[in-house]
């Protein structure tokens, strides 16, 4: 009958245990040199070594002939505790057995003397599992146990053990397994098995472990297969993790950008039945990596979860700054704590990936810091010198009309652009080469109780939003690139980029908004629709208001440098 990896080879000395050597050798001096206690406690991480080290151990308080602290593991005490034909070495599982009712019937067998042993010794695996009045209830025994009596008590959650148990016990502590040992392990145990692991496939199947020995044993035994070599692509194809290349790919229309591509993307796992909730992990889980990669690119490699071919982590890598790794694990953590009580989850999915594609949307100090991080990033390429934007129409001019009522001549609008190429000022010490921008153009005057043309309509109505319609939504009205709204005979068309985008804005309740405020700028009645495309270009009014709100204007101009061309 065929016996799993990870049971048939367990350590049988303390000497076969990996990664645990602070805790080994105390055991082994304590055995050798007869100073044992009455009551140990192990704890850490599943995986590590706990109940094998208690069984080895219980063998070796027993033992006829110890080596050096070891069971000799050949003695009749050591074979008889080994197959369980010795009932004075008793493993109790907590987590079944946690009643005071069952406490109290080990405690009244404990005062006997041992049949066939030295030491009674009792292995309670999940201590913390225990009620309370079955702590009680351990607790008198613990405090004054006779002297053939042992108890070893091993737990993963220490937190719950109650104080009064802990300050009766030696305490050891198991730490996570390093990768580099899991994978001479593995490797090991795949050589005297007959396995082709590669060096690669080791270090995948350690990393993918997190620590924990019988996790990688389990692993490598699912990778087992009939014939030829283990290598890092056979434990992806074997583990199921290929669905991570998905993910990757969806990490990179992120980086990119591409908005579209990314809800695409989301929908197709959606419709293969993906959980948006595991989704967001493993981005989360990937963006981790990613950041550790980046913070800590010498030591970080024993951090990462695994899962990813080093290609992929190298090129993901080099598309990320850290501050905006930071913007999106704290957006993804954020979304991923609203989906246990959001009413559609799918949405809110869909919003953080708009949300981590463009983070000029994330209103955060994490997305400002990744904004900035960007242009520092774009700046050091180089010190403009010339700074550059396509010649655009000029102004027709007009006459303004002033308070008086006549009109005034203007005059005639120069042919130039209103940007054109300048020569580079001369360099400051210690300073970089700043660029001439041309001033702001000077609104015409009109009387203040005239209503807003169509042209100027849509940035004044937007900062009468904000506020009045959900903040999701009013992200999506503020955004010139997928929202654009544009009044004709009393209709203001909302045109926006996408149906993703119609159905956010689209609202009735968000509608009735806009046609409210919309009304209260014209002085008439505004009626709103929605409709996917680009909108049309604006014809230059005839006159600007006189009492003309700057900041429109300081917006208007920051928004042309997205087209900017820096010469160097």
């Amino acid at each position: 009958m065929y016996q799993a990896l990870y049971r048939k080879w367990r350590p049988r000395t303390f000497d076969d245990v990996v990664g645990q050597a602070h805790i080994t050798d105390t055991l082994k001096r304590q055995v050798a040199s007869g100073r044992l206690s009455h009551a140990y406690l192990f704890t850490g991480t599943r995986g590590t070594g706990k109940t094998t080290c208690a069984k080895i151990l219980s063998r070796a308080v027993n033992c006829e002939h110890p080596v050096d602290g070891n069971p000799c593991n050949s003695c009749p005490s050591c074979l008889g505790i080994e197959n369980g034909s010795i009932l004075d070495v008793l493993e109790l599982d907590a987590a079944s057995n946690n009643g005071v009712d069952q406490v109290r019937a080990l405690r009244d067998e404990a005062v006997y003397t041992p049949a066939a042993v030295k030491k009674r010794v009792y292995i309670v695996d999940e201590v913390h599992m225990l009620s309370t009045a079955a702590f009680n209830a351990l607790l008198k025994i613990l405090e004054e146990p006779p002297a053939h009596l042992m108890f070893i008590l091993a737990t993963t959650e220490l937190h719950k053990v109650p104080a009064t148990i802990k300050s009766r016990c030696q305490q050891f502590s198991f730490k996570r397994i390093l990768p580099g040992e899991i994978a001479a392990r593995l490797s090991y145990v795949a050589e005297r098995e007959g396995l082709g692991l590669t060096g690669e496939g080791a270090a995948l199947l350690a990393r993918l472990a997190d620590g924990g020995m019988r996790d990688a044993l389990s692993l490598l035994d699912q990778c087992a297969g009939p014939g030829g070599e283990i290598g890092e692509q056979q434990v992806l194809d074997a583990l199921g993790l290929a669905g991570n290349l998905e993910t990757a790919r969806l990490m990179e229309q992120v980086g990119g950008g591409d908005t579209a591509a990314a809800l695409a993307t989301l929908a197709r796992l959606y419709s293969a039945g993906k959980d948006v909730g595991s989704l967001l992990g493993e981005l989360s889980a990937l963006a981790r990596d990613l950041l550790v990669r980046k913070t800590a690119p010498q030591g970080g490699a024993g951090l990462l979860t695994g899962g990813y071919d080093e290609n992929t982590m190298r090129r993901l890598s080099n598309a990320f700054s850290t501050q905006r790794l930071v913007q999106m694990l704290g957006r993804l953590q954020a979304t991923a704590v609203d989906l246990a009580r959001s009413t559609n989850r799918r949405t809110d999915a869909e919003l953080c990936l708009i949300r981590l594609c463009d983070e000029r949307l994330d209103e955060s100090a994490a997305g400002l810091s990744a904004r900035v991080a960007k242009l520092e990033s774009l700046l050091a390429g180089g010190i403009p010198t010339v700074c550059a934007v396509p010649p655009s129409p000029a102004p027709k001019p007009a006459a303004a009309v002033p308070q008086g009522g006549n009109p005034v001549s203007r005059p005639p609008a120069s042919d130039s652009p209103p940007w054109e190429e300048r020569p580079p000022l001369p360099e400051e010490p210690g300073g970089p080469v700043v660029c001439d921008a041309p001033a702001a153009p000077k609104a015409a005057a009109v009387p203040a109780s005239a209503p807003a043309p169509a042209a100027d309509l849509w940035p004044g109505l937007i900062a009468g939003l904000k506020g009045r319609v959900p903040m999701g939504e009013y992200t999506f009205l503020n955004n010139a690139a997928m929202v654009q709204g544009r009044l004709e005979d009393g209709v203001l068309t909302l045109w926006v980029e996408s149906d993703f985008v119609k159905n956010m804005v689209g609202k009735r309740s968000v509608l009735e908004v806009v046609e409210r405020e919309a009304s209260a700028l014209t002085g008439s009645a505004v009626r709103c629709v929605v409709t996917v495309g680009k909108a049309p270009a604006f014809a230059v009014p005839a006159a600007a208001p006189d009492s003309h709100d700057h900041l429109d204007d300081l917006l208007a101009f920051g928004q042309q440098f997205d087209n900017i061309i820096i010469k160097e």
